[in-house]
């Protein structure tokens, strides 16, 4: 005997027991229902409420806050350029009209 056929007898027989009997073909029925029902997949959410994130503390990059220093210096002794800088990586610029952006970044050392 099958899944569906085993299925199906059993639901005859618990109804017969219930004092309710049902005929083959609404056994069967109930049974494709109930085979169908359990290759849905049922998701729910849950009623605990979400972990507020702490918001991270941004660390500082001396070292590049220290190069990019040197070379907002450079662009001003040199030819007077005036710079801004946004966070520790990045400086902007005005040259010939044009404007530029140095992006500062660092590299993490091969792995061996």
């Amino acid at each position: 005997m099958d899944k569906f056929e085993k299925l199906v007898n059993q639901i005859m027989a618990e109804a017969e027991a219930d004092g309710e009997p049902v005929t083959r073909e609404e056994a069967e029925e109930m049974a494709k229902m109930e085979l169908g029902a359990k290759e849905i997949k049922n998701y729910t959410q849950s009623d605990k409420p979400k972990k507020e994130r702490k918001p991270r503390e941004k660390k500082v990059d001396t070292e590049k806050a220290d190069i990019l220093n040197w070379l907002v210096r450079g662009l001003y002794e040199v030819g007077g350029i005036s710079c801004t800088t946004e966070n520790e990586n990045k400086l902007h610029f005005v040259y010939n009209e044009n404007s530029y952006t140095v992006n500062l970044i660092r590299h993490r050392p091969p792995k061996k």
